[in-house]
């Protein structure tokens, strides 16, 4: 695996957990708005400090009994074949594993599940299907993202999550994907930020207006046991 950084505490990534997070470089989609481009550009990968496992392992190790769960985000960490080898050692230590995706390796996910080695997995959510290749590349598969939801929902525990703006989502997209995922036990609404965009040209684009956001959140609530607003 290859690892771009390690944030040794976070009690917002994984919910009702302190926590670490550690980053894994490299995506296979391209959405215009992703907050870590220096882990999806290839050019900007290039320039990213690497960490070890080793080094990461390392730090774990001096934090049990301190730390109660490890975050696994990127980039996309599915895309690493060793993943599951590097989970084990982790759970081996003690700690609770959640694991961050954009879905596109369902196969993983099975792999993953079956070994019983994730308790939390948050994916995310680009947009309802059909509009899924315009927001995060046209080279993704809708089969493997598809599958991907149905084995999300037999996790320990799990969220779906979108990151909305309206140059890319209407209203009426975000209650397409209710309706898609109807069911599911959590969904959140995450703000978009101005801060850091893979496409700079995003850095110019205006979030929902803090009213519409609580009202499309409300109407959701059909659809879900709980919706909830992530700033």
């Amino acid at each position: 695996m290859v690892f771009g950084g390690i944030q040794k505490l976070t009690l917002i990534d994984y919910p009702g957990q302190v926590a670490a997070t550690v980053f894994t470089v490299g995506c296979n989609f391209l959405c215009p708005y992703c907050h870590n481009p220096e882990l999806v550009d290839p050019q900007k990968i290039k320039n990213q400090p690497r960490i070890s496992e080793q080094e990461i392992l390392d730090f774990l190790a001096t934090r049990q009994g301190l730390l109660e769960g490890v975050c696994l985000t990127g980039g996309e960490p599915t895309l690493f074949a060793d993943l599951p080898e590097f989970i084990k050692k982790i759970k081996e230590m003690g700690f609770l594993v959640k694991l961050d995706t954009n879905g596109s390796n369902p196969q993983m996910l099975a792999k993953l599940l079956a070994a019983k080695l994730v308790d939390f997995i948050a994916m995310d959510i680009k947009a309802p299907l059909e509009k899924y290749k315009k927001v995060a590349g046209e080279k993704i598969s809708l089969e493997n993202i598809q599958q991907s939801t149905e084995l999300v929902r037999q996790a320990p525990d799990y969220e779906f999550r979108t990151t909305v703006l309206p140059a890319l989502l209407s209203s009426k997209d975000i209650l397409s994907i209710g309706r898609w995922l109807q069911g599911a036990k959590k969904y959140y609404l995450q703000q978009f930020k101005p801060i850091k965009t893979l496409d700079a040209a995003f850095m110019k684009e205006k979030p929902f207006d803090e009213t519409k956001l609580n009202r499309l959140r409300g109407l959701l609530e059909i659809f879900f046991d709980r919706v909830e607003i992530r700033e």
